[in-house]
């Protein structure tokens, strides 16, 4: 008995790993899929809005349509984070791309503030330190996890300090932000991509419910893509003016 228990424990474990070793890869690739089509969806969207007059008159002398569009962004975000259990996959991954346009119309403003040449060059630089750290995320042994909760508390205080400096309007304050804001983008791109891989190495197959697991490790790295682009931006980035 003791003999064919161990030999069914054996038998499990060498299927789990057979199904790890196949679906965690295929797993991965679609988070970073969904992230890059998300990625060029946005920046397709903010270079198409920026070069129809029409559109960015309509969109930015109407405090109420350009606010709404803001806060069906945020609603997007934490809906789906919220519901995606109760989400189809078909679904989640609409919302992810209405989410990506959304999130275009509101970066248009960057080709009108700053040169074309400085926003490929920061998109590179990004590409770059982005790349770094999610395969340092990849691959350190140790756990990231208290690392996360401390930048996830700077992240909560830069937001503050950026609303309280719409009112001061500090150019000094301002400029130490934008460092912060690089700092802890890059440090939560590698804690994000270790979380991703760790629970998507739970995953026994690549049915629905893991997929929507990648979906949401996408829409994360894409967040995190987007904000640190945002801050190089406002550091390298050389202004039109």
């Amino acid at each position: 008995m003791e003999l064919e228990r161990f030999q069914q424990e054996v038998m499990n474990a060498q299927e789990s790993t057979r199904w790890t070793a196949t679906a965690f890869p295929a797993l991965m690739r679609k988070v970073y899929v969904w992230m890059t089509l998300a990625l060029a969806i946005t920046g397709f969207t903010a270079y198409s809005v920026a070069n129809s007059p029409a559109i960015l008159q309509m969109i930015f002398t109407n405090k109420l349509l350009f606010f709404g569009i803001i806060i069906a962004e945020l609603a997007l975000v934490w809906g789906v984070s919220a519901a995606i259990n109760r989400l189809s996959l078909t679904t989640a991954t609409l919302l992810f791309v209405l989410y990506s346009v959304l999130n275009g119309v509101t970066l248009s403003f960057i080709f009108l503030a700053y040169t074309a040449e400085s926003v490929t060059s920061v998109f590179l630089i990004t590409a770059g330190t982005f790349a770094v750290m999610a395969a340092i995320g990849s691959f350190v042994k140790t756990d990231l996890s208290s690392m996360g909760r401390i930048l996830f508390m700077a992240l909560i205080g830069v937001i503050i300090a950026t609303i309280v400096n719409l009112f001061m309007r500090s150019s000094g304050l301002a400029m130490i932000l934008n460092y912060a804001g690089v700092l802890i983008f890059v440090g939560l791109t590698a804690y994000d991509t270790q979380k991703i891989k760790q629970m998507l190495l739970q995953a026994q197959d690549t049915g629905e419910t893991a997929q929507k697991v990648a979906l949401m490790g996408a829409l994360s790295l894409y967040l995190d893509f987007i904000n640190l682009f945002l801050y190089l931006l406002r550091i390298l980035g050389n202004s039109r003016d």
